[in-house]
């Protein structure tokens, strides 16, 4: 059939050999010491809670991102593009691991692939065993006899099991081999990791329930042409999704950056127009970081509107704002948005620190080198609260800047004392106007 009546897309049928007769025991078949099959429904009062014992990986971000550590019996899914380095990440775990037996399973790269990898990482572990085999009855085999503490798997798209007949990385396939490894994790109590690929959409490739059947979700974003990267939590049964680890690829391996603020502000020797810095917040964690804007006079027909690391929708609404409410000339205006050090900005708080730039630049007038900006622009030009907003004052404390301009409704309750910096309320993006220019 050439067109899905359903979704209309073309060529998305494949014909599929489901299971293999005489081949249902070659599966994962080991059973756990109470056995299945006999559990019976227990009263919620009487089921015994304990406290989860977590396995530190060493590396203080990827334990933010899991939640404080690795939960026996979990299975970890970690998406993300090609050369963004999450088979480095995975290899890298060898160093706070020490100690520990790791499997690594590694389906697309040799041996001798890893063991260079490792010496430039200047990873020396006797326990980290490299096992390449794409098979998934073999690999329970060898997992079997050598009882590992952690098992890497990269990635779930080259795996194929026997019980299934079709290519591996059909969805089938992945279905399966994922099943498989669930029941590994939870029947032995091994913390699995799946490295697995990405669709050109961003999405993890292969079917949407591979995310429902792991524990967590880890995707590891940034662009290969800067040096940073961030590993969010998109799902976690044992911690909070707002939680995130941010590192710098340098050529021997990731680097932690404990404070990216520092990172994401560029030093400046003079004070330049069409610059700002917003308070925002990524996941738990409090940021500055430097917006950049840029307006200038449209030299054909239709202005053009460019935005890196922020959504071109909210940049259209807050031009109209600005030119309804204040009556500056956006319209005919080539304009340019971009965050600094190639991060993405979702956070509404960085609406204040965009404005500002964006009238920096159209004014040709600096902005206060040591000022920071955390507030929500309303349609009407009303500058609205934002969450968290002790934790945004004092990440701006602690780099040393001056002012912060915020909403007065963030001022209720909030010891002035406490900050060396000076709180300015803004309730208006006239004021902001008549303050700053």
């Amino acid at each position: 059939m050439g067109r899905c009546p359903s979704c209309g897309e073309w060529n998305t049928y494949i014909e599929e050999l489901i299971v293999k007769e005489g081949s249902k025991s070659s599966g994962y078949q080991w059973k756990s010491e109470k056995g299945q099959g006999h559990s019976k429904p227990v009263n919620l009062e009487n089921i015994e809670g304990h406290e989860q014992i977590r396995l530190s990986t060493g590396d203080k971000e990827l334990d933010r991102a899991l939640g404080g550590g690795i939960v026996a019996g979990s299975l970890i899914l970690i998406g993300g593009e090609p050369g963004i380095g999450k088979s480095t990440l995975m290899l890298q775990m060898a160093r706070g691991l020490d100690g520990r037996r790791i499997l690594y399973v590694s389906g697309e790269e040799s041996a001798v692939q890893i063991k260079m990898r490792a010496e430039r990482l200047g990873i020396h572990n006797p326990e980290y065993l490299v096992y390449t085999e794409t098979n998934t009855q073999l690999i329970f085999l060898q997992a079997k006899k050598i009882k590992p503490d952690v098992v890497i798997i990269d990635s779930i798209q080259t795996l194929h099991s026997e019980d299934i007949d079709s290519t591996p990385g059909s969805v089938s396939q992945v279905r399966e081999c994922t099943g498989e490894w669930q029941r590994f994790a939870k029947e032995t109590g091994t913390p699995v990791f799946l490295i697995g690929h990405i669709t050109k959409e961003g999405s993890i490739a292969g079917p949407k329930l591979l995310e429902h059947m792991v524990d967590t979700v880890l995707q590891f974003e940034g662009d290969r042409h800067h040096q940073y990267r961030i590993l969010r939590t998109v799902k976690n049964r044992f911690g909070s999704t707002a939680e995130m680890g941010i590192y710098e690829m340098q050529g021997n391996g990731l680097r932690e950056v404990s404070n990216p603020s520092e990172i994401l502000i560029s030093t400046r020797p003079e004070a330049l127009s069409g610059i700002a810095i917003a308070a925002i917040m990524e996941g738990m964690r409090s940021m500055l970081i430097e917006v950049q804007a840029l307006v200038t006079a449209a030299v054909y027909g239709t202005p053009q509107r460019s935005a890196t690391g922020f959504e071109l929708r909210r940049l259209s609404m807050l031009l109209a704002v600005l030119e309804k409410r204040i009556g500056f000339p956006m319209g005919n205006k080539d304009i340019f948005l971009n965050m600094a050090g190639g991060i993405r900005v979702d956070d509404p708080a960085a609406d204040l620190a965009i404005v500002t730039a964006l009238i920096s630049s159209l004014e040709d007038k600096t902005v206060a080198p040591l000022a920071v900006f955390a507030g929500e622009v309303g349609l009407s030009g009303e500058i609205r609260p934002v969450n968290r907003i002790e934790q945004r004052i004092s990440e701006a404390d602690k780099l040393g800047f001056e002012q912060v301009y915020l909403s007065s409704g963030n001022l209720k309750g909030i010891e002035r004392k406490k900050f060396n910096c000076r709180l300015i309320e803004v309730n208006k993006v006239e004021e902001l106007v008549r303050l700053l220019f």
